[in-house]
């Protein structure tokens, strides 16, 4: 992909994923096989008014040798630095940009146990430093294309295609063309998704009604404080940004044990650089009592079980059948990608700013109200062609989706 294509994308994701303020640090995670384009991200932090750049190096097989070599003593020890670490950045409020390129099956083989029972040790000791920043921070989630994730997507195509024509595929997700000013382009693209939510918060339902021929057939109750958001966020000293780019979704966050019934799958779902296919969950008072999955059951009964919360949702989000990504005809085994082109939920850790006023309110307040709590965040897929919602509000029935598309 040409270079001028790169920094326009890497423009975009500084103003407008995390619309760096001036003299605002940054912190960029990435890995360490994208040093070319962390090179042209950092370059245009600094250009958007940056004071400072710290970039963070991942690698996926380097995090498998240490599951595989490490204890878990070892692997749950949170050393004095990191805390350190946690306590400045709650202090400075940097951006956080991720920028993800991942192998969907990188971390595949490494011990499941092992990863639960470390991350679990490690939780509560940083739990406090990331509420510290919730909503008080920008931050972004992009992505650029890696050779094995890639030739998963194209697998009929050589490593070098493949690889382009990835970075073809998130360009083009992400409104970025040779022709476009597309930070002007999601400044339309925010406005459209905000209609959406004012509709929906003007109506303020009382529960949602899913169904669909592929089995799906739940009810989730709504949050009486709750609201709809959709797009960008802002954070409570009023920078708005966008942390998922590319996005289609207006979401928001459902009440806490109160949803019943069955949610079928319609993509796979990359966990922990694991997949798990075709599967169902199902709810009763509001927490996962029964799993089903052709694939990866395992790792999807290991994920519902890491904490009270994993079995309870955190998300309802809305997105047509008639997207962008969903209409591309690609699955990019990444959920900032596929959970884009489709109606889909999340089990676990819920959203304070779905409240009204969370600005004014703990994060004590909002749990009570019914947000819910968790050490994890998972979204997966349900939207269908077919899919209806609806939903009601003293005792009347709205559409909201008929066959997959918004009724109104």
């Amino acid at each position: 992909m040409k270079k001028t294509m790169q920094r326009k994308y890497a423009r975009l994701i500084a103003r407008v994923g995390a619309n760096i303020q001036k003299g605002q640090p940054v912190c960029l995670f990435i890995s360490a096989d994208q040093y070319e384009f962390a090179e042209i991200l950092v370059d245009e932090c600094y250009k958007a008014g940056a004071s400072s750049v710290d970039v963070e190096w991942r690698s996926q097989p380097i995090t498998k040798l240490h599951f595989r070599h490490c204890s878990v003593k070892t692997l749950s020890k949170v050393e004095t630095w990191e805390e350190e670490k946690m306590k400045l950045m709650a202090e400075k409020l940097p951006c956080r940009i991720f920028v993800t390129s991942d192998d969907p099956e990188g971390l595949k083989g490494v011990n499941q146990d092992k990863m639960r029972k470390s991350m679990l040790a490690r939780y509560p000791i940083m739990k406090p430093y990331r509420e510290a920043i919730e909503n008080r921070h920008q931050w972004t989630i992009a992505a650029v294309p890696s050779y094995a994730w890639a030739k998963k997507i194209f697998p009929e195509l050589k490593k070098n295609q493949a690889y382009e024509k990835l970075w073809q595929s998130i360009l083009a997700a992400v409104r970025v063309t040779e022709e476009n000013d597309p930070v002007e382009e999601w400044h339309r693209h925010d406005a459209n998704l905000m209609k959406r939510c004012e509709w929906l918060n003007e109506h303020h339902f009382e529960r949602l009604e899913y169904h669909s021929s592929n089995g799906t057939d739940f009810t989730a109750w709504l949050i009486p404080e709750g609201r709809w958001n959709g797009g960008g966020d802002t954070t409570v000293q009023g920078v708005f940004f966008n942390p998922n780019m590319p996005t289609e979704e207006v979401f928001t966050s459902p009440m806490k044990g109160k949803a019943e019934g069955t949610l079928v799958s319609t993509k796979p779902l990359s966990y922990e650089g694991q997949l798990i296919e075709n599967f169902s969950l199902t709810f009763r008072d509001g927490k996962v009592v029964d799993v089903k999955a052709e694939k990866g059951e395992a790792l999807l009964k290991n994920m519902i079980t890491r904490d009270e919360g994993a079995a309870m949702l955190g998300e309802l989000a809305l997105i047509p059948c008639d997207s962008p990504i969903n209409n591309s005809g690609i699955l990019y085994y990444e959920t900032l990608f596929d959970e884009n082109a489709s109606c889909h939920v999340a089990l676990g850790r819920g959203f304070n700013d779905c409240i009204e006023g969370y600005q004014e309110k703990t994060n004590d307040e909002c749990k009570a109200l019914g947000i819910n709590d968790s050490m994890i965040h998972v979204d997966f897929m349900i939207g269908a062609p077919d899919m209806c919602i609806t939903g009601y509000k003293d005792g009347k029935a709205y559409p909201i989706f008929e066959n997959g598309e918004w009724a109104f």
